[in-house]
């Protein structure tokens, strides 16, 4: 359903982008690439503002495209709770949501280009409970964010100078699936993502079982339902985060819940998806149990694989994609090198891949192996707390 605005809610945790204190060290001149990671700086996204600090929000790598070394240059970004990121297709301002029940927010950033560095520009209310996720549409003049506690997506319109308008299109979806009492009575959006024509844009509702699908107009920034205006995912699944094969003809979603991981074809021009087939996200033979979840999913820039996160299990589950069809064969689940890989990062250059522990407060680098897609881990390893994301960015 689509919500009045202003909306008569109240907000009451008000941030802003400059309430950490922040330090910065040089890059080297081998780093041609930012790497900038999202954090929880608090722990669980629904402590107070007396929790103390454990991480001083967004945090900047250096990364070094031949070798995978990475550096490390510092906080830079210091705002509460940055629980994901997105850089703006001019590569000159970030954004970034933080995750709050009762006060999500999303924070707009300029990049400096000759270190990285970040300089506030503007906040805007989400008024959504647990905001986390933000994606930005590819004519930079929108800005779209999930929001997790109360099933939401809402867009802004994006200025010249980077910095944020007030909130254009607020929509809650309805109901839940119910096919977990637990943990589906209500929506619970928790991605959204544009198609390759930048006309439709996706939002996975993990409380719905549901990936719903909105017209979207760059110029007012708004989101309208589409026809279809979803695509039903398998029940209990959980849908969280979703991707589009470059080609644009096919799209994947990692199911948290069951830790599977489903593949549709996609029809750009009615924005409709149609599912080809769900698999696990586990090894064969290995059941999930409770304590396992699967989190972030990415196809490589060659469109040859797609990799998914499994929290507990604690690895990344590797398939290759049959370019003529979209369909995955497994090929592995790789050691995540990390505790809880709630999020992971592939390089532009597709070589390198970035997967961030949650619980072991470390990013570390895999290579990728471009004919076959599978990873060996480089021993480069970087102590940050609590990541949540990872954001790469050429540097100038």
């Amino acid at each position: 359903m689509m919500l009045p605005f202003p909306l008569r809610m109240k907000y009451p945790r008000i941030l802003t982008a400059t309430v950490l204190a922040l330090s910065f060290l040089k890059a080297s001149a081998a780093t041609d690439q930012w790497v900038y990671i999202g954090t929880y700086t608090q722990g669980s996204y629904s402590t107070g503002d007396a929790a103390p600090l454990l991480s001083k929000g967004i945090y900047l790598l250096g990364l070094d495209s031949q070798t995978g070394k990475l550096e490390e240059l510092g906080p830079v970004g210091g705002v509460l709770q940055p629980a994901f990121l997105a850089i703006h297709p001019s590569k000159k301002y970030l954004y970034a949501v933080s995750e709050f029940d009762g006060g999500g927010q999303i924070h707009s950033f300029q990049i400096d280009p000759a270190n990285g560095h970040l300089t506030p520009l503007n906040s805007q209310a989400t008024l959504g409970d647990a905001t986390c996720h933000v994606n930005i549409d590819a004519t930079g003049k929108m800005a779209v964010v999930a929001s997790y506690s109360n099933g939401t997506v809402a867009s802004f319109p994006i200025k010249e100078d980077g910095s944020l308008a007030p909130i254009a299109s607020l929509i809650r979806h309805s109901g839940g699936s119910h096919a977990d009492e637990d943990r589906q009575e209500d929506p619970h959006a928790h991605s959204v993502n544009f198609d390759k024509g930048n006309k439709f844009a996706f939002a996975a509702d993990l409380g719905c079982d549901k990936i719903f699908i909105y017209k979207m107009d760059p110029t007012t920034a708004a989101l309208i339902p589409n026809d279809p205006p979803f695509v039903a995912t398998p029940p209990a699944g959980g849908p969280r985060h979703f991707a589009f094969h470059p080609s644009g003809k096919f799209a994947y979603v990692t199911n948290e819940m069951a830790c599977t991981i489903t593949s549709f074809t996609y029809d750009a021009e009615k924005g409709a998806l149609k599912v080809m087939e769900t698999l696990s996200e586990l090894p064969a033979g290995v059941s999930v149990i409770p304590e396992w979840s699967s989190a972030e999913v990415q196809v490589h820039p060659s469109g040859k694989f797609v990799y998914a996160s499994v929290r507990g299990h604690n690895t990344l589950a590797c398939y290759k994609v049959d370019e003529a069809t979209g369909k995955l064969t497994y090929l592995e689940n790789a050691p995540a090198g990390v505790k809880i890989p709630r999020n992971f990062g592939i390089d532009p250059t597709g070589h390198w891949l970035i997967s961030a522990g949650f619980d072991s407060d470390s990013v570390v680098v895999f290579s990728i192996d471009a004919q076959t897609g599978k990873l060996t881990p480089t021993g480069q390893s970087i102590t940050i707390p609590q990541p949540v994301c990872v954001k790469f960015l050429k540097r100038s």
